[in-house]
């Protein structure tokens, strides 16, 4: 999964014309990743597009990962 995730993030990253920082890892706060809220929006229908599900609207509660670690995780469960 952590794979799938890094490469739709620079992918989206170079299609949106976003610069990333430099390493992203598990601690690296979203925000300050270097995508856009675009972006973001883009690599969820690209990562719903790859898996065949969106655990954001499958899930009653609403859930906001800081981190790239907790965004995978959702992905993960």
């Amino acid at each position: 999964m952590r794979a799938l995730v890094l490469r739709l993030i620079e992918e989206v990253a170079e299609s949106a014309d976003c610069t990333l920082i430099s390493e992203i890892n598990d601690n690296t706060v979203l925000l300050e990743s270097g995508l856009d809220s675009l972006g973001f929006a883009i690599l969820v229908a690209r990562l719903e597009e790859e898996l065949g599900r969106d655990p954001f609207t499958e899930n009653d509660e609403v859930i906001y990962p800081k981190t790239l670690g907790e965004f995978i995780a959702v992905y993960e469960q």
